[in-house]
């Protein structure tokens, strides 16, 4: 199709995920025209709710699932009508001890988790190491968190900033496999601390890569305070309320048109895409921003492909269940259990052998996972009818199952892990899960998974890595420029996760992009 006369943007962003938005809500509230070219037919990326399940009245978030990393600073700058919600339990994790079923629950009151320490362990030598470890990481997160949306801070800065040698040490420097096990001497526990670390990140405790570190310390930082938060109204009203924001600042949101190329010289740009017709056109820009995997931009811009980023290593699976299940563990109330993050095979020693088998190239045999009930803290996302009737959603992120691992087959690697994964929570169970999900409207269990492969597919992340890329601590390098957005372009920035700070549901990457262009 021939290519139609261009128009002339102040700034076009490329991709209207949620970061996308936040920088053209910004750039436009500025009084800069703006241009969102997304390919979807929508707008969100992965922080998007949907009615999975054909005739079922339940809105899931269907990829992104909780807010720790979104600053309050973007809610106030853009007047973002959105909100979370705290969950009142931080975890629950299942297991055996001396023939007895028990568990550890979590929550935000002190006492009930000294007892809960001391009822798993026999002892509160695990609650005094746990409260000294997490007042640290507190500590910590309340002088990283504000540096998330200023231009980058030096390595020597930000060690100041911390002023704490052993928490840098800690975080920074040495494998948090060697802090856990310096601090901690029982196996779930253990295991229940290094999750943070491995979530979609494909590492063992003692990577000296310290990839597992860099995990850990985006998902403790948050807010903060490291909560991790239910969206009210479910992902999707984040990134509504963003795309209405932009809108009426002025800028233009387009779905349906796929960017082919960038062409810059570093200080004016063209943007060719494509619409759902087949036509194609040109947007001529004096900044583009990219809300795109670095791989993505440097096929936009023909470049060569910068080295492959690590593969994405989750299984993200979403259910509508017509009950809670009830649990073996008959102490712990199944909504108290489900409120907050209910960890499966996730001790210590599980971890790192689901991370041995997954490396040699087998599947886990028995793969660890954490599950979140968000209906139970935000009905809202069920319709009257199913809260009414019990009804409640669950969704479950799975560890340690590399892309490499589908590559064969990924509809049979899928079916088989789901199935596996499932066994894994049964065991923790006194009825099947299989007997507690709804049904849709033509009959079918109310289950969907997605594996590395399907969210390369289904949302352009190379290899399914939910991050772009691997994570970066949050100090400036050589190449890193002064708000980790920059390319060789100077007019070319990257607004994603795969920017310097971003990752998560955080908006931060956005930010730091309309920043850059504003001359902040």
């Amino acid at each position: 199709m021939p290519t139609q006369a261009r128009d002339v943007y102040d700034a076009v962003i490329v991709g209207g995920g949620h970061n996308g938005l936040v920088a053209a809500a910004y750039l436009a509230r500025a009084g800069r025209r703006v241009l969102v070219l997304e390919r979807l037919d929508h707008t969100g990326g992965a922080a998007v709710s949907t009615y999975a399940f054909e005739g079922v009245d339940a809105r899931l978030s269907r990829y992104s699932y909780l807010v720790s990393l979104l600053p309050k600073k973007i809610v106030r700058d853009l007047d973002l009508n959105f909100a979370v919600r705290k969950r009142d339990v931080s975890s629950y994790t299942p297991t055996g001890r001396d023939g007895r079923t028990t568990g550890l629950l979590v929550t935000g009151q002190s006492g009930r988790n000294r007892e809960a320490f001391r009822q798993l362990t026999g002892s509160d030598r695990e609650f005094t190491a746990w409260q000294e470890f997490y007042g640290t990481l507190g500590r910590v997160a309340g002088r990283v968190f504000p540096t998330l949306t200023g231009p980058l801070p030096s390595r020597a800065e930000l060690r100041e900033r911390v002023d704490d040698e052993a928490a840098w040490r800690m975080l920074f420097d040495e494998p948090i496999g060697a802090a856990i096990e310096g601090r901690f001497a029982d196996d779930l526990v253990r295991g229940v601390v290094l999750t943070d670390a491995l979530i979609g990140t494909f590492a063992d405790a003692h990577d000296p890569s310290l990839r597992q570190n860099r995990c850990f310390l985006y998902h403790v930082i948050g807010g903060g305070t490291g909560d991790w938060d239910v969206p009210v109204g479910g992902m999707g009203a984040l990134t509504d309320t963003l795309a209405a924001t932009a809108r009426a600042a002025g800028a233009e949101l387009r779905t349906g048109h796929e960017v082919l190329r960038i062409d810059s010289d570093g200080t004016a740009a063209e943007v060719t895409y494509r619409t759902a017709d087949g036509t194609e056109s040109l947007a001529a820009a004096r900044h583009v921003l990219v809300n795109a995997a670095p791989q993505t931009l440097a096929a936009l811009l023909g470049d060569p492909p910068p080295q492959p980023p690590a593969e994405g290593a989750q299984l993200k699976v979403n259910m509508l269940l017509k009950r809670l299940p009830r649990l073996k563990d008959r102490s712990v109330d199944p909504r108290r259990a489900f409120a907050g993050t209910f960890h499966v095979a996730e001790g210590y020693a599980q971890l790192e052998a689901a991370y041995a088998e997954a490396r040699a190239g087998r599947l886990p045999g028995a793969p660890p996972s954490e599950i979140y009930c968000h209906s139970l803290t935000d009905p809202s996302i069920l319709g009257p009818a199913l809260a009414a009737e019990g009804y409640q959603t669950l969704t479950l992120f799975g560890l340690h199952t590399p892309a490499r691992l589908f590559a064969a087959d990924n509809d049979t690697a899928r079916e088989t892990l789901l199935k596996s994964t499932l066994a894994q929570l049964d065991a923790h169970l006194d009825e099947p899960l299989a007997d507690c999900l709804a049904v849709d409207a033509a009959g079918r269990p109310c289950i969907e998974a997605k594996t590395p492969l399907d969210l390369e597919r289904e949302l352009g992340l190379p290899g399914g890595n939910i991050f772009h890329r691997d994570l970066s601590f949050p100090y400036a390098q050589e190449d890193t420029g002064r708000w980790g957005v920059e390319t060789r372009l100077a007019n070319v920035l990257l607004c994603g996760a795969g920017a310097v700070r971003g990752g998560g549901v955080s908006g931060i990457p956005g930010h730091n992009a309309a920043m850059a262009v504003l001359g902040q």
